[in-house]
């Protein structure tokens, strides 16, 4: 069996070494030195200026949207556009805060959000903020959407959970919005086991990123905003200080140990992504011309293509179903992400009058799947792969 991902680390047996010396020689494992020195490697190699490591990329959607309502540019009620083929903790943080989620479908061809479905959208909704999926390591002209919700003063966010190292036009994806969400769960581009991060280039943002992180205090943020906080709020004791809440918060914080593997994955992350994109082009070359099976993904547009998973899109359910029992036994398939957020039962639960009809999103959650691109496949196996997705008859 060919799975989705083989080890739990790159370079798994020098790191799983590592990390027993540090635990076995630190004094701490609650967040400290090793979160930090985290933030700042992953905000330079990312190119932002700030990071902030939480325990789950889940958690980074959601202290993200708080962020936001604390710091009153969103309010309850709003409408906010969200990616239709996405991931289900794109959308319920959005219900559980009070939010209204205004599906957006995506373009078949880049299996993203464009700025044609946006402004489709726009002419229907008034929306307040676009937190945008950019799907597997594909974008669409994401550099216009940007461009959209400048004019329209839409802030604009971005899940680069599945797109760790992509460029489309020179940027890397998650530079383009105020802020961007990642997760490095062990099925991801890079592992930590579980953690997450937020990056964005607005110190107020980061401030209040770092207060929602840690139940709504200011511990973690610079000891001249903490005075200041202090002040303004009438705190005058630093006993009474590291026990106000000052906003609205959660315990969202990461271990030592998430930090400290991420500390030792980082230096190899340019080699996990270089060959996750050779991995790609050798598979996705041979399989996407099978136009008459399936429908075609746009990529040329980007610079560097970055994913843990490589998409296919049936022309029809029973070729998928084929597909389905081809791969049983050899190779590890799932659905493409969490399919399309308006048919998930909790959605329809809550936000039943929003769900689209005959979407783009719908053809893909019927007649879609995705096999792994992990860096330690082999020769052979991607061999299997091309073989079991290029050369059948359904």
């Amino acid at each position: 069996m060919i799975k989705l991902v083989k080890t739990t680390f790159y370079k798994e047996r020098e790191t799983k070494q590592k990390l027993c010396d540090f635990i076995k020689k630190t004094k701490q494992l609650s967040f400290g030195p090793e979160c930090e020195k985290f933030e700042k490697n992953f905000a330079k190699w990312q190119g932002r200026k700030y990071c902030i490591l939480l325990n789950s990329g889940s958690s980074a959607n959601l202290a993200t949207i708080q962020t936001l309502l604390n710091l009153n540019k969103i309010k309850r009620g709003d409408n906010i556009g969200f990616s239709t083929l996405t991931w289900s903790t794109n959308v319920m943080p959005l219900i559980q805060l009070g939010l209204t989620p205004i599906p957006i479908d995506i373009s078949l061809e880049t299996l993203n959000v464009s700025s044609t479905k946006l402004l489709q959208i726009l002419e229907r909704y008034p929306i307040k903020m676009l937190f945008l999926t950019n799907l597997l390591g594909f974008c669409d002209d994401i550099d216009v959407i940007k461009e959209i919700c400048r004019k329209r003063r839409i802030f604009f966010i971005e899940d680069n959970c599945e797109s760790l190292g992509t460029v489309y036009k020179g940027k890397k994806l998650g530079n383009y919005g105020l802020a961007s969400t990642f997760s490095f769960y062990v099925g991801h581009h890079m592992s930590t086991i579980e953690g997450g991060a937020v990056c964005t280039d607005s110190e107020q943002v980061a401030n209040m990123l770092r207060i929602v992180r840690a139940h709504g205090w200011e511990r973690n943020i610079s000891i001249k905003r903490q005075i200041k906080m202090r002040k303004e709020h009438k705190i005058n004791s630093t006993f009474y200080s590291r026990y106000t809440f000052y906003d609205l918060g959660y315990n969202l914080r990461p271990t030592e140990i998430t930090g400290f593997i991420g500390n030792t994955q980082i230096p190899y992350l340019n080699d996990i992504i270089k060959i996750r994109h050779n991995n790609f082009f050798k598979m996705a070359v041979s399989i996407y011309k099978q136009t008459n099976k399936y429908h075609p993904i746009k990529f040329d547009h980007i610079d560097f293509l970055s994913n843990f998973a490589v998409p296919v899109v049936c022309r029809s359910q029973k070729i998928r179903d084929v597909l389905v029992e081809k791969c049983n036994g050899k190779i590890e398939i799932r659905p493409i992400v969490g399919g399309d957020m308006t048919r998930q039962p909790f959605f329809n639960k809550y936000m039943k009058e929003f769900s689209l009809k005959n979407s783009n999103a719908k053809l893909v959650h019927t007649q879609g799947l995705y096999f792994g691109n992990n860096p330690d496949l082999t020769n052979k196996e991607t061999s299997t792969i091309i073989k079991v997705f290029a050369d059948f008859n359904d």
